[in-house]
C-alpha cells in the first residue's frame, strides 16, 4: 500500500554491546544514506544524556555529519532539548546548519532535559517552569522581534541574513500542541512512549493553529517504535533488547543495548517485568505487513500528516533492514 502520509524515522544512534562509540556514531551515516536512498522524508536524531546506550548527545553535529553524506532528506533535530542550551547558542548553530545545507535542515524542540537530575545540573539546565521564556526568547531571535528596550535587542544573531529552519514543539500533551498551534510552527506528539492518545492533542493544535511562513497549514507527525523483520516471530526475537534495556534503566541499571540471545536469557525482577508489560503495548512489532497495518491503523485514527519510526535493535544491519522493510511495505519510492 502507498501510505497517505510522510514516512521519517529518528536516530537515537544506539550502542550495542560488543560495538564501540565510534562504530555507533560511523553507523548514523551508514544509516542516514540508507533512509535518504530509501525514499524517507527526513531523519532526525535526539538529544540524551548520560546513557551508556545512546551516543546521541549533541544533535547539530550528527545533522552536519548526516547532511554532509546525503543528498535529499531533511536532517533535523528530534529534538534538541531547549532548556539545556541558551536560545542565542541554538538559534547561531541552527542557523548556520541552514546556512550550510539550506531547504534540508529542522529545528524540533523539547522540554525534557535529555537526562536525570545529575546530568541537568552538569548541563546548568534550567527548570521545566523556563521552557515557555526559552522559547519565547528563541522566537524573537529568530524574528528579530525584542523590543528596542530590552538588551538583546542589540545582539546580531550570527550568521546574519539567515532564517532559522522550520521549527517543530515535540510533546505529548494538549498544552504542548496548542503551544505550537499558536506559534504557526509543526507538531510532532511523542507516541512511542506516551500513552496518551495522539488524537486530541492534534485537534487541540489543529484549533489552535495561526499560518506561518514556514508553515502556512497545520502539519502533524506520529512518533512511533518500530522493529521489523522478516516474520513475526523474528520481530519478537529482536525486540528483547529494545524491552529488557527499557527495564533495566528504569529500574538504575544502565549498559549498552545487549543482544537479543542476552536479554532472552537475563532474568528480571516483577517490577521489571511490569515495566515491560506495560510499555510494550506501544511498541510495533511484526512483520513488514503487521507493522505496515499497525501504523496505518494508528496514523488514521489521529489523521496525522507524518509518521517518524525509531528502530532500537542490536544488529546494526538488522536496524537497517528493519527501516528498509518499512519502506517498502508502504511503496516509498526510492530516490536512486
Amino acid at each position: 500500500m502507498t501510505a497517505p502520509f510522510a514516512l521519517s524515522l529518528q536516530d537515537l544512534a544506539p550502542i550495542a554491546e560488543g560495538s564501540s562509540t565510534a562504530e555507533a556514531l560511523g553507523e548514523t551515516i551508514a544509516l542516514a544514506q540508507a533512509a535518504d536512498q530509501l525514499g524517507y522524508t527526513r531523519l532526525w536524531y535526539a538529544e540524551h544524556h548520560g546513557m551508556p546506550s545512546i551516543a546521541s548527545s549533541v544533535p547539530e553535529i550528527l545533522i552536519a555529519s548526516a547532511a554532509a553524506h546525503t543528498k535529499s532528506i531533511r536532517v533535523g533535530s528530534g529534538g534538541v532539548m531547549l532548556l539545556n542550551h541558551a536560545p542565542l547558542h541554538i538559534a547561531e548553530a541552527y542557523r548556520t546548519l541552514e546556512a550550510l545545507h539550506p531547504g534540508r535542515i529542522d529545528l524540533g524542540l523539547g522540554r525534557a532535559p535529555g537526562g536525570d537530575g545529575y546530568a541537568m545540573r552538569a548541563l546548568r539546565s534550567g527548570g521545566g517552569e523556563e521552557f515557555s521564556s526559552y522559547l519565547a526568547e528563541l522566537m524573537a531571535f529568530d524574528e528579530d522581534s525584542f523590543p528596542p528596550e530590552h538588551p538583546f535587542s542589540r545582539v546580531p544573531v550570527s550568521p546574519g541574513g539567515i532564517a532559522l529552519p522550520p521549527k517543530w514543539l515535540l510533546g505529548s500533551s494538549g498544552n504542548s500542541a496548542q503551544a505550537a498551534g499558536q506559534l504557526g510552527i509543526g507538531y510532532a506528539f511523542a507516541a512511542h512512549f506516551s500513552h496518551t492518545p495522539a488524537a486530541p492533542a492534534f485537534d487541540a493544535y489543529r484549533r489552535a493553529f495561526v499560518p506561518s511562513d514556514a508553515f502556512p497549514r497545520p502539519q502533524t507527525m506520529l512518533c512511533v517504535s518500530v522493529v521489523c523483520a522478516p516474520t513475526d516471530e523474528e520481530a519478537q526475537y529482536l525486540s528483547r533488547s529494545q524491552a529488557v534495556s527499557w527495564a533495566l534503566f528504569t529500574s538504575g541499571e544502565q549498559r549498552k543495548l545487549m543482544s537479543p540471545e542476552e536479554a532472552h536469557a537475563r532474568v528480571l525482577t516483577p517490577q521489571q517485568q511490569a515495566v515491560i508489560d506495560h510499555q510494550s503495548s506501544l511498541w510495533i512489532v511484526g512483520s513488514p505487513e503487521t507493522v505496515r497495518d499497525v501504523i496505518a491503523e494508528k496514523a488514521e485514527a489521529s489523521a496525522a500528516d507524518e509518521v517518524m519510526i525509531t528502530t532500537t535493535i542490536h544488529s546494526y544491519a538488522q536496524r537497517r533492514r528493519s527501516y528498509k522493510l518499512v519502506a517498502e511495505a508502504f511503496d516509498v519510492a526510492p530516490r536512486w
